[in-house]
């Protein structure tokens, strides 16, 4: 019996690298309807647009090699052999998504109801049935991990060489890593003894002595003087408020500006979480009014209609931090508009969207000297550099003492990166 043997090329799917896929994919999983201003408020996400973006990615990215794309896609462009591969591929690749954790389907979706939409669309030429809904999807907290992880490697590689480490001071404390000489233990430091320092300290004071029942041949008295206890640097820790702005300006004048702010807050949350344990950081959305949310739920947070209200931002910032007993507390704002409304008393919006209205700039400048008072630090990056808008920024960093950077989208993450990093060498004193 003869045996024909052929090339092995294995499944694509299987072969392709999910976190490749997942980066490129990541203007989909952080949409924040820029473009879509029909769906602006609705923050689901249809598994269509999951397959259009994979499709997308196949064609365009640096996913599949020449050779594969060829393969894939046979001699002629509309060949039905090539679609149905290239349709197989990204069934695939989606099932992997889901198998991975990366992406999850509403829990109501069965085999069942896939199999009979498939069947609908073969027999209508559509992608679902008119009676099906669309079917969405959510991204999972360990997508916005990695999309944080990717982020900021990337930042900290357009940064150049960068050292990792917590927030060192000259201060030196009797911590857990030994940095500095030995000293005398006094009442109220950390535990940490130096060995070899207090034992020579009590074989100095009194010698070694002999037991006198010979079951231990020597004994090493140590006394309270002898306590020897190492040196660690004292390490500060930071509390950080990251206040993003959603109003409707983020999305307009032709790009995007909140997706980049979104990356920015995930990278900050990853080498917050793997660099500087110690520190804390909360996000603050502000718009017609200001909301605290979890970092799990940025990815479905998107622009709306709304108003700038930089003040009650502020004082929801400046209420969260003063409930942080840290060495350094600090907000970070990210705003490409002025402020543009207020909360009175009563709780009514005051809105007025034209210009820098007295009443709005005084109240939310105002509150900045609350922070001031408090001891908290405002960072400003402006995504826009009109005139009024310049010179409320630096009125805003003079205050507070802050910083005001003036920087656009795509170097947004690096000013925000370099500004948290060069706290680590600065003192606090």
């Amino acid at each position: 019996m003869r045996y024909k043997y052929s090339k092995f090329t294995g499944d694509v799917a299987d072969e392709m690298s999910l976190e490749d896929l997942v980066s490129q994919l990541s203007d989909l999983l952080l949409f924040s309807g820029f473009g879509d201003n029909s769906q602006m408020n609705d923050p689901d996400q249809t598994l269509q647009a999951l397959h259009d973006a994979i499709m997308d990615a196949l064609l365009k990215g640096d996913l599949l090699s020449q050779d594969t794309l060829e393969r894939l896609l046979g001699e002629e462009a509309g060949d039905a052999d090539a679609q149905d591969q290239i349709e197989h591929l990204i069934q695939k690749l989606i099932q992997r998504l889901q198998q991975e954790g990366y992406v999850t389907t509403s829990p109501d979706l069965e085999q069942e109801r896939q199999q009979r939409q498939q069947r609908t669309a073969a027999a209508t030429g559509s992608q679902s049935g008119p009676d099906a809904p669309p079917v969405r999807f959510e991204v999972t907290d360990k997508a916005l991990d990695f999309l944080g992880y990717r982020a900021l490697r990337d930042l900290l590689g357009s940064l150049g060489k960068s050292s990792f480490g917590r927030h060192d001071t000259r201060d030196l404390a009797t911590g857990i890593e030994a940095m500095g000489a030995p000293k005398p233990y006094e009442f109220g430091d950390t535990l940490n003894l130096d060995p070899s320092s207090t034992i020579l300290n009590a074989v100095v004071r009194e010698g070694i002595g002999r037991h006198v029942s010979g079951e231990q041949p020597f004994t090493i008295n140590v006394d309270y003087p002898d306590l020897m206890v190492a040196q660690g640097e004292y390490q500060s820790s930071c509390a950080t408020v990251l206040m993003l702005d959603c109003s409707h300006s983020m999305i307009l004048y032709g790009e995007d500006r909140f997706t980049p702010a979104k990356r920015v807050a995930l990278a900050l949350a990853n080498l917050i979480r793997t660099q500087y344990p110690g520190d804390g950081l909360h996000v603050v959305l502000f718009h017609d009014s200001a909301e605290e949310i979890h970092i799990k739920e940025l990815a479905r947070v998107r622009v709306g209609p709304y108003y700038t209200n930089t003040r009650e931002g502020l004082r929801l910032a400046r209420r969260i931090l003063d409930r942080q007993r840290k060495d350094m507390r600090q907000i970070i704002m990210i705003t490409d508009g002025k402020p543009s409304a207020l909360t009175r008393p009563d709780g009514r919006i005051y809105k007025n969207a034209f210009g820098l209205d007295p009443l709005i700039v005084n109240e939310t400048l105002s509150e900045v000297a609350a922070c001031r008072n408090s001891g908290i630090i405002v960072n400003t990056f402006m995504l826009a550099k009109d005139y009024d808008l310049v010179t409320f920024v630096r009125r805003v960093a003079e205050i507070c003492r802050g910083k005001a950077y003036f920087t656009t989208p795509y170097t947004l993450g690096q000013y925000v990166l370099m500004d948290y990093l060069s706290k680590k060498t600065r003192t606090i004193h």
